[in-house]
C-alpha cells in the first residue's frame, strides 16, 4: 500500500525528531540505523526511503535539535522581562536538570563532541545552529540596561565568549557526574555564579 505524501513526510519527521533525541542522548556514532528507525516505530528496511545515508539524516537531525532550541530561547526572550529571562534561561542551562537530561536539552553541548567528527554535512548544520544561538546572545547582550544599543561587534564577542563557557560548563559536568557528582555539581555553581563578570 502506498503512502499519500502527507503520510510519508509524518514518518519522515518521526524518524528525524527520534534521530535528534537519540544522537543527544548516546552521540551519533552511538546509534544504529536499526536501533533509530525501532525508536521511531518503523523497520529498519524502510531508512533508505527518506534518507541517502545516516550523515544525511544526522545532518537534518542537528537542524532540528537546534531549530527546537532556538525556538525555545526566543519565546523566552519575548515572553519574559526584557534582559532578565536571558539571565533566567543561562542559570537553567548550567543547572542539574539540563545536565541531566541530555536527549531534551539544547544541542550545543549534547553534539559539541559528536559534530567535529562528523562530516561537513552535520559539522555546516551544527555551525548554523550556533550562529542562530549566537545572534540571539549576542541581540540579548547588545541592550543595556537604560535600553541603549551597545557595539555590535563587542556584543558578539561577548556571546561567544558566555556560549563557550556555558556549553563547556555542562560538557565537563556531564562528563565526570557519574564518577564524581560533586565536582560536576561545582562546575555547574562556580559558573552559574559567574554569570554576566
Amino acid at each position: 500500500m502506498r503512502l499519500s505524501k502527507e503520510q510519508a513526510a509524518r514518518n519522515r519527521q518521526s524518524i528525524i525528531d527520534a534521530a535528534a533525541r537519540l544522537f543527544r542522548e548516546r552521540g551519533i556514532d552511538g546509534v544504529g540505523v536499526a536501533d533509530l528507525m525501532k525508536a521511531a516505530g518503523f523497520t529498519h528496511g524502510g531508512f533508505y526511503n527518506h534518507f541517502p545515508s545516516k550523515e544525511a539524516l544526522a545532518a537534518e537531525a542537528c537542524t532540528a535539535a537546534f531549530e527546537g532550541v532556538i525556538g525555545e530561547i526566543t519565546a523566552r526572550m519575548e515572553a519574559g522581562p526584557a534582559g532578565s529571562a536571558f539571565w533566567q534561561y543561562l542559570e537553567e542551562y548550567l543547572s542539574p536538570e539540563h545536565r541531566d537530561d541530555p536527549n531534551g536539552g539544547c544541542p550545543t553541548a549534547s553534539l559539541a563532541v559528536d559534530a567535529w567528527r562528523q562530516g561537513e554535512q552535520v559539522q555546516g548544520a551544527y555551525a548554523d545552529g550556533i550562529e542562530g544561538v549566537l545572534g540571539i546572545f549576542a541581540a540579548q547582550l547588545s541592550k543595556s540596561s537604560s535600553g541603549k544599543k551597545r557595539d555590535a561587534a563587542a556584543a558578539r564577542e561577548r556571546a561567544v565568549r558566555l556560549l563557550s563557557e556555558i556549553v563547556g560548563a555542562v560538557v565537563l559536568a556531564r562528563a565526570v557526574v557519574g564518577a564524581n557528582q560533586a565536582l560536576s555539581d561545582e562546575i555547574l555553581q562556580s559558573s552559574r555564579e559567574k554569570l554576566g563578570t
